[in-house]
């Protein structure tokens, strides 16, 4: 790919010259119409060759700019890194934090330092992670989290990412099989319909689905999933309400204040992550209902800290330090010229005391 497609503006494009503070190598980049990576092999010093024409235009906005290069930027570029990015949307959540500790572990046995980016769910910024640790020469990249259905934004991320596979970069996913590099896929689908059964053979018929924000295919995947086994297991989909928030605690909690206030006609909540399930036995105990004895409540991770939680939770076990794991061996392992490899995991319906059989 050119220096434009992989994410500098189309040369003679206008950047603004007001600024505060010192100078971005991502402005230097933007000025010059170059990618991130152009632009520092020119000013930190790698010894990968750049044509002399974009060679001109870098330094010369590099000197409009006042821009200084960053010694430690400088040292990167010179060797072999021992950096590898991992970018996760959200560190507060139990879930990428427990994904994270697996690829740090990989790393840590093979010498290499992790440098930790969380997006904050933010999808431009996840786009911005990865081109900035192209640009570092970061040895490999793991970004873990659901993708989006903006087909959009998705197109970009896979340009960054495949831009840096070309540079020799290796990239390994936790997610959906969207941005065609190495991916461990949770078999989200799969998993909801296994708990969806389970919570049927208890005896549930009326159910309630906190399925996360609308666009995210993880919550739209294991909402899918469970409407599926419960079809399977002859509950009508006319019983099944759904709600959906943001994917956390505090999102869980709005969903499920706005069921019991709307009536909640349902004996179980399925929340589609674990953190939501949290909030949505706090709102349920607000209104003065008991879990499981006037609602059953299950999610879904098996994230460790909620494991001494009372009543403990129902939910989908994944073993996320092992995802971690495996997304690092296969970014690490692997050559960039080799296809992608796609491992597939699923998780184990564990039936705990936030649920109960009705009689």
């Amino acid at each position: 790919m050119t220096d434009s497609q992989c994410g500098g503006p189309a040369e003679g494009e206008a950047v603004s010259s007001q600024r505060n503070g010192p100078a971005r190598l991502t402005e230097v980049a933007e000025r010059a119409g170059v990618s991130l990576a152009t632009a520092s092999r020119v000013l930190n010093g790698s010894d990968r060759s750049v044509g002399e024409r974009l060679r001109t235009r870098v330094l010369a906005a590099a000197s409009q700019l006042g821009y200084r290069a960053n010694p430690h930027a400088q040292a990167m570029a010179r060797g072999a890194s021992t950096i590898v990015g991992l970018v996760v949307h959200d560190l507060a959540d139990p879930y990428f934090s427990g994904i994270a500790d697996g690829v740090m572990r990989q790393c840590e046995q093979r010498g290499l330092v992790t440098v930790l980016a969380s997006t904050r769910r933010d999808w431009e910024r996840e786009i911005e992670y990865v081109a900035a640790l192209h640009a570092q020469r970061a040895q490999a990249v793991i970004i873990v989290g659901s993708r989006t259905d903006d087909r959009e934004l998705t197109a970009r991320l896979a340009k960054v990412v495949a831009c840096y596979a070309e540079s020799g970069g290796r990239v390994a996913c936790v997610s959906q099989d969207r941005l065609g590099t190495n991916t461990v896929v949770v078999q989200n689908r799969a998993g909801a319909r296994d708990l969806a059964r389970e919570l049927a053979r208890l005896g549930h018929r009326r159910f309630a689905v906190l399925a996360g924000p609308a666009d995210l295919e993880t919550g739209r995947d294991r909402h899918a999933g469970f409407v599926e086994g419960l079809a399977h297991a002859g509950v009508p989909t006319d019983a099944i309400g759904v709600s959906h928030s943001a994917f956390s605690r505090d999102g869980g909690y709005a969903a499920a204040l706005r069921l019991v206030d709307d009536g909640l006609p349902a004996t179980c909540v399925f929340a589609c992550n674990d953190v939501m399930a949290v909030g949505a036995m706090a709102a349920l105990r607000d209104r003065g209902l008991r879990v499981p004895e006037d609602v059953s409540v299950a999610g879904f991770d098996d994230i460790k800290p909620l494991r001494d939680l009372v009543p403990r939770l129902t939910t989908v076990h994944l073993d996320l330090e092992d995802l971690g794991e495996r997304a690092a061996t296969l970014a690490l392992d692997g050559r960039p010229e080799d296809p992608p490899q796609l491992v597939s995991v699923r998780g184990q319906v564990l039936l705990r005391d936030s649920t109960r059989r009705l009689s």
